[in-house]
């Protein structure tokens, strides 16, 4: 299941890319939630993406969220706006990238004492490398090329 949703968290950050790419070209304006309500609520009511309700939907609006900051680090820096340099336009996600993440806010997952339990998942063990100072904010889990997956906690500290 995990695999499929790192799959689905592509799909709808590509989904998002061209829905704002063809908004762009016939010269509309589209807001973030209508891009959200376009590539994930309406296309899980289609045939060919019915599979994307297998998943949490946490991490389809992560998803698209990631698709919206990519826009706008974007134009920031084509305005000038944002420090550092130049940033292209975003680019779509191939299946034959090194590294797949998928993020889930604090809805979507609760730490457990062997693990974490994520949305639509189920628990997954975890070896340790440290305790958590406090409580997580979100999670990312990441697959390497090699196989493994990794989890990042977000934690606030003093």
């Amino acid at each position: 299941m995990l695999a499929r949703s790192f799959g689905c968290a592509r799909v709808v950050f590509n989904d998002a890319i061209r829905a704002r790419q063809d908004a762009r070209t016939a010269g509309e304006k589209i807001s973030d939630t209508e891009v959200q309500r376009r590539v994930v609520t309406l296309a899980k009511a289609t045939p060919q993406r019915a599979w994307l309700g297998e998943v949490s939907s946490v991490v389809l609006v992560q998803a698209c969220q990631d698709a919206r900051r990519a826009y706008r680090n974007f134009f920031d820096s084509v305005a000038g706006k944002r420090k550092g340099r130049k940033v292209g336009a975003p680019r779509f996600r191939s299946r034959r990238d090194n590294r797949q993440s998928i993020r889930f806010t604090r809805n979507g997952f609760s730490v457990t004492a062997r693990g974490v339990r994520l949305a639509k998942i189920g628990d997954v063990e975890l070896a340790w490398s440290r305790s958590l100072p406090s409580e997580p904010s979100s999670v990312s889990v990441i697959e390497e090329p090699d196989g493994r997956y990794y989890v990042s906690f977000v934690v606030e500290v003093a």
